[in-house]
């Protein structure tokens, strides 16, 4: 995964929270962290209790392609170093 420009859409299938600015990233671990950043703050920002395993963080490149997809649940045991 080179570096570049990515959006970290996040989804149940039915709702989503979409990353409309993206970040620059260099490294795979570096996408890893962000999507991992990306579950944690939808949860934390919800203020409530709630079933988090049908949701995903879709990853996207600037040119709209897939690259990652990361579940809400694996969030905690992604590195945190970027």
């Amino acid at each position: 995964m080179p570096a570049g420009h990515y959006h970290f859409h996040c989804t149940d299938g039915e709702d989503a929270v979409l990353d409309l600015s993206g970040n620059d990233l260099r490294t795979r671990d570096d996408v890893h962290a962000a999507a991992a950043r990306a579950a944690r703050a939808v949860m934390e920002g919800c203020g409530s209790r709630l079933d988090w395993s049908d949701w995903i963080v879709d990853v996207h490149d600037s040119r709209g392609r897939h690259v990652l997809t990361l579940a809400f649940d694996d969030a905690d045991t992604v590195r945190q170093a970027a």
